[in-house]
């Protein structure tokens, strides 16, 4: 894996912090010149018919990345608008006491979002916090027959925790409700096929084990569900024809580029494009192998302090560990030795990439030990 390592912008230390930002990769400034600066720079005409090829290769990249069709992804700010577009295009959300599950260990903007773009009428109910959300019998237990839809983040960042998937999908679809997966923490280096889960929406975003930066976030919509959907947060490149400009006269694209908007942002996907790209021509296989192989080797030295999942099944690309009255001095001594961790309420997170290595690791567990 050592071969990886020279791909990518590091700085002096050991970055493991990949759960928050991903390292960018050192092509990534060229691709973003070529694909962004140059077609500004050297034509006299305006360059968005290039620019609009940048973001044809996001989606392409994404479509590669998770085994689904291109036409079912729509580039987004950021998972909050993601969220807030589709919740109020969903009809089914509408009717008098609709229901949204939800874990109560979910990033809280998501529950923001969701408390605010509902109907009034609509139930958001929560998964309480002390329940395993690693456990497929607890949301079995939670998706009943009322539920309209049920939101699952694939990973939960400060537990470390991974939901089971498969199971909760096959729990909804037993119950006629609808899935919509957050990926934010998992995409790249958990493997994910859409063609195969048959969730019915993902949002997720670049930021973290893409390495793509802010600004890239992504909505896909199952292609059975796009005609359905009645986005209210529109503009004109949400049109069927956006160079058409009738006020008159406004169509929804046939695809999930629908919940496009007004005039997009082009700049980070051509960074997150390239990104994307890269790591799904590796593969999310190979980086979720090396991840944990680098992951069970501190588990097993840090059992007893370990907060996250100790079975593979349930954990995520992160480790998280609490040290009880030793917490600030460890979190101190990882400092003042350039290690690039942070905390949460349940601990410090630990996360390697493919640029990680057991360097990184061993150089971790030694600062630890004299901590």
């Amino acid at each position: 894996m050592s071969s990886f390592k020279d791909d990518f912008i590091l700085a002096s230390g050991s970055y493991l912090l990949n759960h928050s930002v991903g390292r960018p990769l050192k092509t990534a400034e060229q691709a973003f010149s070529t694909q962004f600066f140059t077609p500004w720079q050297t034509s006299g005409r305006e360059p968005w018919q290039d620019w609009l090829q940048v973001i044809e290769k996001f989606n392409q990249s994404l479509a590669k990345l998770f085994n689904a069709k291109v036409t079912e992804f729509c580039p987004q700010v950021n998972l909050s608008s993601a969220l807030t577009k589709l919740i109020m295009s969903l009809e089914r959300l509408e009717r008098p006491n609709a229901v949204v599950l939800m874990s109560e260990v979910d990033f809280p903007s998501m529950g923001f979002v969701l408390q605010k773009a509902l109907p009034v009428t609509c139930e958001l109910r929560f998964i309480p916090k002390e329940l395993d959300v690693t456990d497929a019998a607890v949301w079995q237990q939670y998706i009943s027959e009322d539920v309209d839809l049920v939101f699952v983040s694939h990973v939960y960042s400060n537990t470390g925790q991974q939901a089971p998937l498969n199971e909760i999908v096959s729990a909804a679809k037993s119950q006629g409700t609808l899935t919509l997966i957050d990926v934010a923490q998992s995409a790249g280096i958990i493997p994910l096929d859409l063609s195969q889960l048959q969730a019915d929406f993902v949002i997720g975003s670049s930021v973290k084990w893409l390495c793509g930066g802010p600004g890239a976030a992504y909505l896909w919509i199952d292609s059975v569900h796009i005609s359905k959907c009645q986005p209210k947060d529109v503009g004109w490149f949400s049109h069927e024809n956006p160079f058409e400009f009738d006020i008159h006269e406004f169509r929804y694209h046939q695809t999930a580029l629908k919940f496009w908007g007004g005039t997009p942002s082009i700049a980070p996907y051509a960074i997150a494009a390239h990104s994307i790209d890269y790591f799904a021509n590796i593969g999310s296989l190979k980086l979720r192998e090396h991840n944990q192989m680098l992951i069970e080797i501190v588990a097993k030295q840090l059992e007893d302090v370990l907060i996250s999942p100790r079975e593979r099944y349930a954990r995520s690309g992160t480790i998280v560990l609490h040290f009880g009255a030793r917490q600030q001095q460890v979190l101190k001594s990882l400092n003042t030795a350039n290690i690039s961790v942070d905390v949460r309420c349940e601990g410090i997170r630990v996360s390697p990439h493919i640029y990680n290595d057991m360097n990184d690791i061993e150089q971790l567990l030694t600062v630890i030990a004299i901590s």
